[in-house]
């Protein structure tokens, strides 16, 4: 019996001690949840301007000037195509200044890579045009601009734009005066316009829509001859009246933030 009695007991003791020694299992713990991406506000709208054969100018400075008393909500930037050599040898380089429009077209594109969210206002003044209808045509298919300025157009009337209209949203405004004929009848009949026509630019008659141009990329084009009722901001019907800071502040600071 003692040693029947003595072996339970060691058995009993060598059970409790191995319990002790058996690894304590953790609570079981539910798995932390997976952080969810939360959207990132829309980036701020961009504004790339294009001044004409001078090269960027004191003109160009109030025409932003005006955009920011409008409270336009954007980042402004000017973007001088003329390499240092202003004036007709700058209207004249037509080779030039279309290798000029594919470096503004990389630009807008890398912009709009960063963020395809990004709205994009391209404005331009007199031989700017061109390049702008230029870096327009140069996009890839999916690079869009939200609208366009077309002021005082150094362009000819009848350069076809449904390419470039093809890479804006919204809608491109052309301001044309018929008034503006030192530059943009007599400068241009004797050096040319942009795209090398002899004759009154777009930015004295208009733009005129050709036979073969596209009805469905017209439709975006919205023209605004010279009003007299504009003397009062500053724009006499001149080349650089539609430059005037009221002027953008009144009337063409408006048409970039109009609902589409």
């Amino acid at each position: 019996m003692r040693i029947l009695y003595f072996n339970r007991l060691i058995l009993l003791l060598l059970t409790t001690g191995l319990a002790g020694c058996a690894p304590q299992q953790k609570p079981f713990a539910a798995p932390s949840p997976i952080p969810v991406p939360q959207p990132t506000s829309a980036p701020r709208p961009y504004l790339l301007h294009i001044p004409g054969v001078s090269g960027e100018s004191i003109v160009d400075h109030t025409l932003l000037r005006g955009f920011r008393d409008g409270h336009l909500d954007a980042d402004l930037e000017i973007y001088d195509w003329t390499e240092h050599d202003p004036g007709v040898p700058a209207l004249q380089a037509i080779g030039r200044n279309k290798k000029q429009a594919m470096k503004i077209a990389d630009q807008l594109t890398a912009k709009f890579r960063a963020d395809p969210r990004l709205v994009i206002y391209l404005t331009c003044h007199s031989g700017g045009a061109g390049l702008a209808a230029w870096a327009l045509e140069d996009l890839p298919p999916d690079v869009k601009v939200q609208r366009v300025l077309f002021i005082a157009p150094a362009l000819s009337p009848g350069y076809d734009l449904s390419r470039a209209l093809s890479h804006v949203r919204d809608k491109a405004y052309a301001f044309y005066s018929d008034r503006d004929t030192v530059v943009l009848s007599v400068g241009t009949r004797v050096f040319g316009t942009i795209d090398g026509v002899y004759g009154d630019a777009a930015g004295n008659k208009g733009f005129v829509q050709s036979t073969d141009a596209d009805p469905k990329q017209y439709a975006k084009l919205v023209q605004y001859p010279y009003d007299t009722a504009w003397a009062r901001l500053g724009h006499y019907g001149d080349h650089i009246g539609p430059m005037s800071t009221p002027f953008a502040r009144e009337i063409l600071e408006p048409l970039l933030e109009a609902k589409p």
